[in-house]
């Protein structure tokens, strides 16, 4: 794949690239919609990802180009008009990531070509965005020579999320993909950053990745307006609490104070940030201990939270997630993700792929209409230079 994009950058810009860099997407082993809400998150990066080639120019002119849209062509624009533009389509994210990288570093003066190539379905909830806007820095790090740190550029991308494009996501993804590493899940405390890297290994087990191939968008769909019900359930909780966020809650606190938030539906929203708050720890010490039947029965659990308290699951999901319950030789399964669309995993026995995939197909098939895709993808190493 790489010597193609070299060869279709030459045909493009007319030069040849002076950097390469690979970004991972992540899968999301438990802790869902923890991330914005002060909890922990335990993602893995993975193979499927990013790949860009970039070159610096002589003027002010920044051209981008992906091979996975060529409808939209070549976009293009100068330094100085770095605003946000529905008509440039995938590139606002590289654009959201030069305009505050160009704020920050004055060594950025001059333009350049970017082409991108990823092998991340399209709106498969594996963080395409985070990682295109993770690989966009990285290569502006290497043609400028920046000194930017991985967490610097992990804050960027989330502020790209948050401030360019809208969505009030938390930093799970970009971290994941700016700190991941081969064969390794991540345990992170999105309250203060502190991370423990976890082998993740499953013996005689692997993750399935399921796709829904039903497209989701995240700016439309119900993200913004769960954080707010969670801020909401916060701001009735600390009535009586001294708490700064949701994830400094035991369960157990939670349901001694719960009546306080009088809207049942933000009451249900806040449990789940609670609730599975606790799996994550849970499940980071059953995996630790190699207890892979509770570490399944914990993904089952935040599937049907997922479900019932925090209602971003949708048919196309809780088919693929809860026919896989019922498959021999799966030990548990989840939606993966923002939710609504997009991907569930699987935790299942090597010799039981097959039938995972028959299984679950057919059920799929006959009650959405067509049929979801499947992966089976090692962990990788986060962003780099290639």
């Amino acid at each position: 794949m790489l010597q193609a994009m070299h060869d279709k950058f030459e045909t493009l810009f007319g030069v040849k690239a002076e950097v390469s860099a690979f970004a991972p997407g992540r899968i999301n082993l438990i802790g869902e919609h923890t991330d914005y809400n002060g909890g922990y998150v335990f993602p893995t990066a993975i193979e499927l990802g990013t790949y860009g080639l970039a070159t610096k120019r002589d003027d002010k002119l920044i051209q981008l180009y992906s091979n996975n849209f060529e409808e939209v062509g070549m976009i293009t624009f100068t330094l100085d008009e770095l605003e946000f533009e529905t008509a440039h389509d995938w590139a606002n994210y590289p654009k959201g990531v030069v305009k505050y990288l160009s704020e920050q570093f004055s060594d950025i003066d001059h333009g350049f070509n970017i082409l991108v190539e990823g092998n991340i379905p399209n709106g498969a909830s594996l963080s395409s965005s985070a990682s295109i806007e993770l690989l966009t820095g990285w290569l502006i790090k290497q043609l400028f020579t920046l000194d930017l740190e991985r967490l610097a550029l992990i804050k960027i991308g989330q502020r790209v999320e948050n401030k360019f494009i809208g969505v009030n996501s938390g930093i799970m993804d970009q971290f994941i993909i700016g700190m991941g590493k081969a064969e390794q899940a991540i345990l992170l405390d999105t309250a203060t950053l502190e991370f423990d890297y976890v082998p993740a290994k499953f013996g005689d087990y692997v993750i399935s990745i399921m796709n829904t191939n039903k497209r989701r968008s995240l700016t439309e769909s119900k993200y913004n307006e769960r954080r707010a019900q969670c801020e909401s359930a916060l701001a009735s909780l600390q009535q009586a609490l001294d708490i700064a966020s949701l994830g400094e809650l035991s369960l157990e606190q939670f349901e001694q104070h719960q009546d306080l938030i009088e809207d049942e539906v933000k009451r249900r929203r806040a449990r789940h940030a609670v609730s599975e708050n606790e799996r994550t720890k849970k499940a980071h010490r059953a995996l630790a201990e190699n207890n892979f039947n509770q570490f399944g029965k914990l993904l089952n659990e935040s599937h049907t939270s997922l479900k019932e308290d925090y209602e971003v699951t949708g048919i196309e999901l809780d088919t693929l997630a809860e026919t896989a319950q019922q498959v021999d030789g799966v030990l548990g399964a989840r939606m993966t993700g923002a939710g609504f669309a997009g991907c569930a995993i699987a935790l299942v026995h090597k010799d039981s792929v097959k039938q995972l995939e028959n299984e679950v197909s057919k059920q799929y098939i006959e009650r959405i209409g067509y049929a979801p895709s499947f992966y089976h993808v090692g962990i990788s190493d986060g962003v780099k230079s290639l």
